[in-house]
């Protein structure tokens, strides 16, 4: 089969030799940078992630960086979230979205300092959006990706990994909070976070040349809890409503539309807030719900169309076979009319029409 070829765009991370030395078996590329997406099988990574702990090179999720007097005053236009109540040690999921309220990114933002973020980004170039609004409104703030490489710890054993590497400190952070703790001579900030519903961490590795080494000692320190390397793992994501990004919501989408109303709530006139009062008063004419689908599925590797007496009524991105559930799992954008639990709606998939029924709420 066809590979990808690694080059200053298509970037390797600090993880890759171990990540090779694994056994990966499959990237996808994600903010110009390699993505596992396949160890020993997608069935087989998530039954080993909700059993034990994996640790994911989730180096991708490059940092846009805002610093400067004016920090606070643009993450405060960028977003319809309301950043005066995010604390010193806290993460905040931050929708970010268009001059008509359209997802631009879902990043984490993690505040360093009163003039210091993070934003995790999800894939997109949304440093240029930022740098943009910079230029624009002569703002004095700072927009630059530093050399930081996050990698994720996840799994019910993923307690007992991170204690033995960072001590029991790490037992004390709570979600969507973090510290920062010891590593060999420097110190990396670590929080209690993830892209699976498994439960663990993220670490925000500054610096390539320590990647290699904290590898090695996650995995060291981990043989007896069956540590393996992971990925963000399509079953296990579907099945816990965790959207994906240029997928499950795109740009002509709104937070509303994707279930985050209760991340817009900013009194401040930021950037699309006009144009979301509508959705805010009434609620939107379409939103995600979760579907099962009936029948065999192949690989959900597009956008399938739900369809009503022949007219479209919505969309599914991602579907996947559970076979925790037993069934095909699949997150859908549905129309109003038909996004009651219960409704049959068919799907035309490139494998056929399948009929999906949509459910009251996700798997986990």
């Amino acid at each position: 089969m066809a590979v990808i070829t690694p080059n200053r765009r298509v970037r390797k991370t600090p993880f890759t030799p171990g990540v090779e030395a694994e056994g990966v078996k499959a990237y996808t590329v994600y903010n110009h940078m390699l993505l596992p997406t396949v160890f020993e099988s997608v069935e087989a990574d998530a039954a080993h992630l909700k059993e034990h702990v994996q640790v994911w090179d989730v180096s991708c999720e490059r940092q846009v960086q805002i610093k400067g007097p004016d920090a606070l005053r643009l993450m405060k236009m960028l977003s319809p979230r309301d950043m005066d109540r995010m604390q010193a040690d806290q993460c905040y999921y931050v929708p970010i979205v268009d001059h008509n309220g359209g997802m631009l990114n879902d990043p984490v933002a993690i505040k360093l300092a009163d003039d210091h973020y993070w934003l995790s980004v999800a894939d997109g170039d949304l440093w240029q959006f930022a740098l943009g609004v910079v230029i624009a409104l002569g703002l004095d703030v700072d927009v630059s990706e530093p050399d930081v490489s996050p990698l994720a710890v996840q799994g019910p054993k993923a307690d007992a990994l991170m204690s033995r590497v960072f001590g029991d400190d790490v037992r004390e952070i709570k979600f969507f909070r973090y510290k920062r703790l010891a590593f060999e001579d420097t110190s990396f900030i670590i929080a209690r976070s993830g892209w699976s519903k498994q439960g663990g961490f993220e670490i925000y590795v500054e610096g390539a040349d320590y990647g290699m080494p904290l590898w090695d000692a996650l995995f060291a320190n981990g043989r007896d809890l069956n540590v393996r390397a992971g990925c963000p793992n399509s079953i296990e994501r579907v099945e816990s409503g965790l959207l994906s990004f240029g997928s499950d919501m795109r740009r002509e989408n709104t937070p509303y539309e994707c279930g985050l109303a209760r991340f817009c709530n900013s009194r401040l006139d930021y950037i699309g807030k006009a144009a979301l009062a509508d959705q805010a008063e009434n609620g939107p004419s379409r939103q995600i719900r979760p579907l099962v689908i009936e029948g065999e599925i192949g690989p959900c590797t597009g956008s399938w169309p739900l369809l009503a007496e022949g007219k479209q009524v919505g969309r599914v991105a991602s579907a996947v076979y559970s076979p925790e559930f037993g069934v095909n799992v699949a997150i859908g954008m549905v129309n109003r009319s038909h996004w009651a639990p219960g409704t049959r709606i068919e799907l035309m998939t490139e494998h056929g029409m399948r009929w999906a029924v949509v459910q009251e709420k996700f798997w986990r």
